[in-house]
């Protein structure tokens, strides 16, 4: 039985420096081995999920009219983030020591960027990203790194960073590649099996979701998970619906409050028809806001990014069914 590794530190427990990452490499000596990258002696591993057999959209450039250029990695994906709680520490600080690290066992780096030089909104929601708790994205502050290694046979690794952070923490992402035939990379904790192919990355059974308007201000989103839409259609469906109710609680409380509305699709279908979809469903429940509610429209947007960024698999129809929702994504509180 496989499933999700979550650590939470003790109040005063810190991990080790150094964790093993088990990122797979070939030296020039032709051994493979696993470099150790060298985290915040502070750091507090958040989440672990492991696949056997797998793929990662790797971006290789910034966002251009809304596209952003990606690789499809194929082979064992083993995605980690970590929590450092320090105020001040900036996301090159938690960047630049890793990137290092990886130059220095031979990889090549394919693009990095911060922020707005990267894409922005746009951007980041291509981005596969370990949801909130466990892993913060500000969309105003961080930064991405993707790097590849060949060996002599070869066979292609990659690792792909992403850093952000709040008043108070640091968060870091690791996502690695390695080929399929490679020794399944261990769990940092080495106490619980790690993820197989097709097994889930929602919340753990006893997790309760945070307020909308706590989600928005700790997270930077919210999902709205009780919307309903008609069958194959963007229509939303009748009825009240208490995440638009505390929503436009919310956004009436201050008029300098500011959110987009970003739908997702599953992965079923082509991209150009599922950003389509998904534009049209936060389109709707923006006007549903704006119409029933009395939000005013400057206050809101509605983008789609269409399947490009998954909360969980899409290779079960419960994790499709997580996949097919609207967020309420917070812009600015000024």
């Amino acid at each position: 039985m496989t499933n999700i590794t979550r650590k939470r530190a003790d109040p005063g427990r810190v991990l080790a420096l150094v964790l093993t990452l088990g990122i797979a490499l070939l030296l020039a000596g032709g051994a493979a081995r696993a470099v150790d990258l060298a985290v915040p002696s502070n750091a507090q591993l958040t989440l672990e999920r492991i696949s056997a057999r797998d793929s990662y959209g790797v971006a290789t450039g910034p966002a251009l009219d809304g596209r952003v250029p990606t690789i499809a990695a194929e082979g064992q994906v083993a995605r980690r983030s970590w929590r450092v709680d320090a105020q001040g520490l900036s996301t090159l600080q938690l960047m630049a020591p890793l990137r290092d690290q990886l130059v220095d066992a031979g990889y090549e780096i394919l693009f990095e960027c911060a922020a707005a030089s990267c894409g922005g909104f746009d951007f980041r929601f291509a981005l596969e990203v370990i949801p909130a708790p466990d892993m913060h994205v500000d969309l105003f502050d961080f930064r991405y790194l993707a790097a590849r290694h060949d060996d002599r046979d070869g066979k292609v690794s990659h690792a792909v960073l992403l850093t952000s952070r709040t008043e108070t923490a640091g968060f870091l992402q690791v996502v690695q590649i390695v080929p399929a035939d490679e020794e399944t990379p261990q769990s940092a904790g080495g106490d619980r099996p790690a993820l197989g192919p097709g097994d889930s990355a929602a919340p753990e059974e006893g997790d309760t979701p945070l307020p909308v308007a706590v989600a928005l201000e700790r997270n930077g989103h919210a999902v709205l998970s009780d919307l309903a839409f008609e069958t194959g259609s963007s229509n939303l469906g009748p009825g009240e619906f208490a995440s638009l109710a505390a929503l436009a609680d919310y956004l009436l409380g201050d008029s300098d409050r500011r959110i987009a509305l970003v739908g997702h699709t599953d992965a079923v279908g082509g991209l150009d028809g599922n950003i389509a979809l998904s534009k049209r469903r936060a389109a709707s429940v923006l006007e549903r806001l704006a119409t029933d509610l009395g939000v005013p429209r400057s206050q809101m947007e509605a983008e789609g990014v269409g399947y490009l960024a998954p909360f969980t698999t899409n290779l079960t129809p419960e994790g499709r069914e997580i996949n097919r929702r609207v967020e309420a994504v917070l812009l600015n509180t000024e």
